[in-house]
């Protein structure tokens, strides 16, 4: 590359970055700008976010996270933190004065996921400068651009915590890299703390970034300052971020958010970190036996004071696994998604050959050590894919700076080439293979098995129509009244209309999920039952929306079936809809 064209692209990276933040936020309001019109927050957490929002904005106590809009008057129990909620809120109290509260939220629920877009691309763009090249981050930037499995995280109206997760994710690679000891330190350890206040989801990742901290130390005792840093901004960290973000309902010992749980192991790790790296530990030996001793000391903490948490963090009954949880897809092994989905995924292995090749390279120099770390976050990661499919969007977002690494190699030969077409050609083609976009394209081009299965397009047209504002109008000028309907319908029905549901999908209120599960799978007796259980006095269906392709398959003779196929009890009572309206409607009789 041309060294006065090199040198102005690592003098300026700051202001290119974000011009190209810009511009890339610039497309992506474009390409959504119909979906943010409509309000058309499709997934059930995004609809779940903006009405905590709401809650949180009509006066309802901080540290009360409760939606009362799902199974009144008790409310969902809903364990996530109001962090996220905060640049909502904040665009929307400068936006509202000027357009109105509508049009507030649609410019909060647009312009909310490209905060931590912003942030993505500057911890990956400062991870390749550290790494790879001074230049290297405008690679690393248009790679992630082409992760498309990772980018639907951080597109307009995905204001749900994933996005932020994974812009933390960066954060926490960026301080990994950085070869200043005691900054890189607080950077991971800040990054790790405000990851746990979000949610639990990366506490994977976040543990083998300590443990490539501790490594580090291990080898080489001049790491202290970096092990002194991580530990003070954890467990400093996590303290203060218990005690603003978390709720009533945290204030216990559950095993799925930032409860005094992970508080406590939290905080003996961070502060068996701090003591390490304060102590004089000259001898190698002793250092490993130190490290040994403290992760077992931790392990043992953890198992004997929280029993109750050594398994799966949800804490979920059998009943509420097997009529829901195994049925949902994020929650699946990636192999049992379609070839074209597992063929653009496997994009990671990009990143993860990247990430083993750049070790191997700077093995005896001291990047190699943040080089070992994010090897294994890939290598890992990619397991994790392996078991929940959900695991992706963490995966190649480690994948981005392994990709940049041979692919600014690659890059770097194929522009200093003699021949014009191996400069031409050569970088087109380098740019193709490590942004993943060849794969993609392939992948595009493979029939998708999932469309050619029967009634596959009735699904896929209920679960467009079903959400939309025109199709539940007529249903939002009924009188308000507690509504029995899908688990997975329920947060946009009390998102765009008055009315209050019974579930949404969130393990902590299995006891509703279950009410529901019965009541669609049984007999109408139990759906009856499940009415009554909740005060509802409407029953809302819509045909052939996903959730009810699982009752279809495992109850085919229970009520929802019956429903459909036109055998409605006499306590249900027609409640006349449009004849182009996706839904089916009955009002309850006592």
């Amino acid at each position: 590359m041309n060294a006065e064209k090199s040198d102005f692209l690592a003098r300026y990276w700051k202001s290119i970055l974000l011009l190209v933040w810009l511009a890339a936020s610039a497309y992506f309001l474009f390409d959504r700008w119909h979906a943010i019109r409509w309000f058309a927050l499709a997934d059930t957490d995004d609809n779940m976010r903006i009405m905590q929002v709401r809650a949180l904005m009509h006066g309802q106590d901080w540290y009360d996270l409760r939606q009362y809009r799902l199974d009144p008057p008790n409310g969902a129990n809903i364990h996530w933190s109001h962090f996220v909620d905060l640049p909502i809120v904040g665009i929307i109290l400068l936006a509202k004065p000027f357009f109105g509260g509508l049009v507030a939220e649609k410019i909060a629920v647009a312009l909310a996921p490209l905060i931590p877009l912003g942030i993505a691309m500057t911890g990956l763009g400062l991870t390749a400068r550290r790494l790879v090249a001074p230049g290297a981050y405008l690679l690393a930037a248009a790679i992630l651009l082409c992760f498309v499995t990772a980018m639907t995280m951080f597109m307009p109206l995905r204001i749900d915590h994933h996005g932020w997760q994974l812009a933390l994710l960066t954060v926490i690679l960026a301080g990994l890299a950085d070869q200043a000891a005691l900054r890189g330190g607080l950077t991971v350890g800040l990054a790790s703390a405000l990851s746990l206040v979000i949610g639990l989801e990366t506490l994977p990742w976040l543990a083998i970034a300590a443990a490539g901290i501790v490594l580090r130390w291990v080898i080489a005792s001049e790491q202290s300052s970096r092990m002194r840093g991580y530990g003070l901004a954890l467990g400093g960290g996590v303290a203060l971020g218990f005690l603003a973000f978390s709720s009533r309902d945290n204030w216990v010992a559950r095993c799925d958010a930032l409860t005094p749980v992970w508080l406590s192991v939290m905080l003996l790790a961070s502060a068996l970190v701090f003591l390490a790296g304060s102590l004089r530990v000259e001898n190698r030996g002793m250092r490993i036996l130190f490290a040994v001793a403290a992760g077992g000391l931790v392990a043992c903490f953890f198992a004997l004071a929280w029993p109750q948490c050594v398994g799966r963090p949800e804490q979920i009954t059998p009943e509420l696994k097997r009529l829901w949880f195994n049925n949902i897809s994020e929650v699946k092994p990636i192999y049992t998604r379609n070839w074209p989905t597992i063929l653009s995924t496997s994009v990671l292995v990009i990143g993860l050959f990247g990430s083993f090749w750049a070790l191997w390279k700077h093995r005896k120099e001291e990047r190699g050590a943040a080089w070992a770390t994010i090897a294994l976050l890939s290598f890992g990661s990619g397991l994790l894919v392996l078991w929940q499919a959900r695991a992706a969007p963490s995966a190649l977002m480690f994948s981005v700076t392994g990709a940049t690494a041979i692919g600014w190699n690659i890059l770097v030969r194929a522009r200093s080439h003699s021949s014009m077409l191996v400069r031409v050609f050569g970088t087109f083609a380098a740019f193709l293979l490590v942004s993943g976009l060849a794969v993609q394209l392939v992948a595009g081009w493979l029939p998708n098995p999932d469309a050619a299965k029967p009634g596959m397009k009735r699904v896929n047209r209920a679960n467009v129509n079903c959400a939309t504002i025109p199709s539940m109008r007529p249903i939002a000028v009924l009188p308000k009244a507690t509504v029995l309907t899908f688990v997975d319908l329920g947060p946009r029905l009390i998102t765009i209309t008055h009315h209050d549901a019974i579930a949404g999908p969130y393990h902590r209120n299995g006891d509703a999920i279950i009410d529901i599960q019965r009541a669609f799978r049984g007999t109408p007796d139990d759906a009856r039952n499940t009415a009554r259980k909740h005060g509802a006095s409407l029953l809302l269906i819509c045909p052939n929306m996903s959730e009810s392709t699982i009752y279809k398959s495992q109850a085919p003779k229970g009520f929802y079936m019956q429903l459909v196929g036109g055998k409605v009890p006499a306590w249900l009572e027609p409640v006349a809809l449009p004849a182009s309206s996706p839904f089916l409607l009955w009002r309850i009789r006592p």
